[in-house]
C-alpha cells in the first residue's frame, strides 16, 4: 500500500527532477580536453521514457518540460526543439502505453528504439530546414545507437534502485 501514498507520489516526482537535472550536470563534466569522436547517449530521454511507460504520474508533463528545457539550455542545444520533441513523444507514448496491459522489455525497446530514431530524425530535418548548423550525422547515429542500448540498464536502475515497476492489472490507481 505504500506506493498508492500521494507522498510516495511527490516523493518520485522530486526524485525525476533531480536526476534529470543531474543529467545535463554530468554532461558537462570535463573529462576531455579536446572534442569527443562519439556522442553519450541521451540518459535523459531513455530515463523519462522508462518511467513515463512504467509510472506516469511520475513524469508530468510540466516536469518534463522543465528537465528537457533546462538541458537545452545547458547544453546549449536550439531552446525548445528537442524539449518539444520528447515532451511529444513521451506523451504519444504515455497515452498508446494506458491501453496496453502486458508489454514485454524486449518489445519495450523495440518501441522505445524507433521513438528514438524518429526523435533524432524528426530533430535534425527541422535543424535543417531551418538553415542551422547539425553537425555530422554520425555523431547522431551513434548517440542513437548508444541510447537504445543503454536503455535496459536504465530500466533496471529504475527497477531496482528507485522502484519503478509497472503497474500491474489488479493495482488501484488513485491517481487516474
Amino acid at each position: 500500500m505504500a506506493e498508492h501514498k500521494p507522498s510516495r507520489l511527490w516523493v518520485m516526482r522530486s526524485v525525476y527532477l533531480g536526476i534529470a537535472l543531474l543529467i545535463p550536470l554530468l554532461h558537462l563534466l570535463p573529462l576531455t580536453v579536446g572534442p569527443r569522436a562519439w556522442a553519450p547517449p541521451d540518459l535523459l530521454f531513455a530515463l523519462t521514457y522508462a518511467w513515463a511507460v512504467r509510472r506516469p504520474e511520475y513524469v508530468p508533463a510540466l516536469a518534463i518540460l522543465l528537465a528537457v528545457l533546462l538541458s537545452d539550455f545547458l547544453l546549449q542545444r536550439p531552446p525548445g526543439l528537442w524539449t518539444a520533441i520528447v515532451l511529444v513523444m513521451i506523451e504519444w507514448t504515455k497515452s498508446r502505453e494506458s491501453r496496453q496491459v502486458e508489454t514485454t522489455l524486449v518489445l519495450e525497446w523495440m518501441s522505445f528504439g524507433l521513438v528514438v530514431v524518429a526523435a533524432i530524425l524528426i530533430n535534425r530535418l527541422v535543424l535543417l530546414v531551418s538553415v542551422t548548423s547539425t553537425g555530422a550525422f554520425s555523431l547522431a547515429a551513434i548517440q542513437a545507437g548508444a541510447t537504445i542500448a543503454i536503455y535496459p540498464l536504465v530500466v533496471l536502475v529504475s527497477h531496482l534502485i528507485f522502484q519503478v515497476r509497472r503497474t500491474a492489472p489488479g493495482d488501484i490507481e488513485p491517481y487516474g
